[in-house]
């Protein structure tokens, strides 16, 4: 045993953060989810409206949508609309995730307040990113890796 105290990890802030994923492509939802859940969030997947609907009501303590517009039964679009027509759901930060080439929809989403607009094919990376930017969970590096290690000179 040495004689230095344990230093302590950092606590993962996106630990308890809940993101709902619609998405009628399961492998995209795939995905999605394991990039998230890899960085500590809790990921529900939904691949049409009323499941996201009904995920929502039962998980009152999602924290971002993660929103395709091309789905079955209720487009992404609709779905916006009921978020922003609801007060429970009016200021959810909504990530709509979609491809290219849709440009009244995307002028509909817009004019609702949606967060932010990916295109697909998209970056995991890149998704992770805004979604912690979007929920406040941006991990800081620690302090350890902020300097750079120099080289050792004979």
């Amino acid at each position: 045993m040495s004689g230095r105290p344990a230093v302590p990890m950092p606590a993962d802030p996106a630990a308890g953060v809940t993101v709902l994923v619609v998405d009628d492509e399961p492998h995209i939802g795939r995905i999605i989810r394991t990039r998230l859940e890899q960085a500590g969030f809790t990921v529900l997947l939904a691949e049409h409206g009323a499941d996201a609907l009904a995920h929502l009501e039962r998980v009152p303590t999602v924290a971002l949508v993660v929103l395709d517009l091309m789905l079955p039964w209720m487009s992404g679009t609709e779905i916006l609309r009921v978020l922003r027509g609801d007060s429970r759901w009016r200021l959810l930060p909504c990530i709509v995730l979609t491809a290219a080439g849709q440009d009244a929809q995307l002028r509909e989403v817009e004019s609702l307040g949606v967060s932010e607009i990916m295109t697909k094919p998209f970056s995991p990376r890149r998704l992770l990113e805004r979604v912690r930017a979007h929920t406040g969970t941006t991990l800081a590096e620690p302090a350890w890796t902020e300097r750079p290690v120099a080289p050792v000179t004979p």
